[in-house]
């Protein structure tokens, strides 16, 4: 997928094409986000500007409950209940910032971005 951010050949105001002055930097390239699902944990860990490196979810069969009044708890997901971010990501039990989940010990709201993360945490929800 070689997508820019900006776009380096506009057109002029009379319609005619205008030629880039430059090609593309790497830095300026776009990458699609990593949609968290249930499953066996599988963690995408890939390079970065400067030499660093991002870790980012892929699946994941459990979550970091806290639980208010009480310590941090490892629980397993059952199902995604609801994601009020897309209602495709509903449909497919993507999870993200926000969707509500189903575990052992009830329902929880996902505060964490597992796609950039690389971690599931939720808030226990009475």
């Amino acid at each position: 997928m070689k997508k820019s951010i900006e776009n380096l050949a506009t057109s002029k105001i009379t319609g005619g094409r205008r030629r880039p002055l430059r090609t593309r930097r790497k830095y300026e390239l776009d990458r699609y986000g990593v949609e968290t699902l249930t499953g066996t944990h599988l963690t995408v860990t890939r390079r970065v500007r400067g030499g660093h490196t991002k870790s980012s979810l892929k699946t994941t069969d459990f979550v970091n409950l806290s639980i208010p009044g009480s310590k941090v708890k490892r629980a397993k997901i059952l199902k995604v209940l609801e994601n009020p971010a897309n209602s495709d990501y509903q449909r497919r039990g993507v999870i993200c910032c926000g969707a509500i989940l189903e575990t052992e010990d009830g329902k929880c709201k996902v505060v964490s971005r597992p796609g950039q993360d690389a971690a599931v945490n939720a808030i226990l929800i009475k």
